[in-house]
């Protein structure tokens, strides 16, 4: 099962989602995330999570959903709620969308184990649906 998360920016929760899915749903799902104004990169942050759940970083970038053209996945899924809002291309009609409105812990304010925990709360939820999805798709 094809997957594309998209974020406006493509730096956070996509990116996010891109890595948890790739690596928890191997031989079943393939992912890959995209914004519509995507940034130069992927947030710090992202990565240094990410590498402290144990999941690989390499090539995690942060790119335009225009770049994937070619991908055609099963399911898009936004995870912002702007992105939830915006028309997506021409390509991506008719592929079934689900909004999964997760918090962004890149702006969460307050002291660096606030911080911490607003990413660990996010990887667990997308985790636990990644979980789900991977057995769907197995089955």
């Amino acid at each position: 099962m094809k997957l594309l998360f998209i974020c406006t920016h493509n730096r956070c929760r996509s990116t996010l989602c891109e890595a948890i899915a790739n690596q928890r749903g191997k031989g079943v799902l393939i992912a890959a995330s995209a914004g519509s104004a995507p940034v130069e990169s992927v947030h710090p942050l992202t990565l240094r999570y990410l590498s402290e759940r144990g999941y690989d970083t390499a090539g995690l970038r942060s790119q335009s959903w225009h770049d994937l053209d070619g991908f055609h996945p099963d399911r898009v899924i936004t995870v912002c709620d702007n992105a939830a809002g915006e028309v997506c291309p021409l390509w991506m009609k008719g592929t079934p969308k689900h909004h999964w409105g997760l918090i962004d812990p890149s702006r969460v304010e307050g002291d660096a184990s606030s911080i911490h925990e607003a990413f660990m709360a996010v990887i667990d939820q997308i985790e636990a649906r990644v979980k789900e999805w991977a057995h769907e798709a197995r089955y």
